[in-house]
């Protein structure tokens, strides 16, 4: 690869990072071309995008970002074999991908591809006992929901008081009517 091939790619991955703030680096070494490939696979279907790209590529696109402190990922993540999944919309996706796939080949001792890291809005998850924390996020989506369920819950409350306020006031107006009518004998 040229310099100038590289500096492309720097810039490109530059780019893609600042618009892209929800990405994982995983290390896919020691897997079959054709596992790398079902692994490509699936991402795609699932509308991830993973690219396998050199370590000082993604360090010198992370230094030019200019958001965060990726030191940590420098230090710990960016060694070995590293590929980058890209996950505009839901930061949990990349997560379960990675779940599903390694279920599917059934290697549980050995689970391929390794989860090293990510970046989840600037927030650095770092390690493999972080993957289960990151596939239980919830989507915006989900958090709208909620939000939306949580303001509906108290007006809910007043109006159900209110019903069945309107009831009861009913009752004892029936009943007091019925009191103050001259009976019938």
């Amino acid at each position: 690869m040229t310099k100038e091939e590289k500096f492309a790619l720097v810039e490109e991955l530059t780019e893609k990072l600042a618009n892209t703030p929800n990405f994982y680096i995983t290390d896919a070494s020691g897997m079959t071309v054709a596992e790398v490939n079902a692994f490509r696979r699936l991402c795609y279907q699932k509308g991830v995008e993973y690219r396998v790209v050199k370590n000082t590529l993604i360090k010198k696109a992370l230094q030019g970002l200019g958001k965060g402190d990726f030191r940590p990922f420098e230090e710990k993540v960016l060694k070995g074999f590293s590929g980058i999944m890209f996950s505009p919309e839901n930061p949990k996706l990349p997560a379960e991908i990675l779940k599903e796939f390694r279920q599917k080949s059934g290697n549980k001792d050995h689970p391929k591809p390794l989860f090293k890291g990510a970046s989840i809005d600037y927030d650095l998850f770092i390690g493999e006992d972080q993957l289960e924390t990151l596939s239980n996020l919830k989507s915006k989506t989900d958090l709208i929901g909620e939000i939306i369920s949580l303001l509906q819950s108290p007006i809910r409350n007043v109006l159900g008081a209110l019903q069945s306020g309107g009831t009861l006031l009913h009752g004892i107006l029936t009943t007091l009517e019925e009191k103050g009518k001259p009976s019938e004998a």
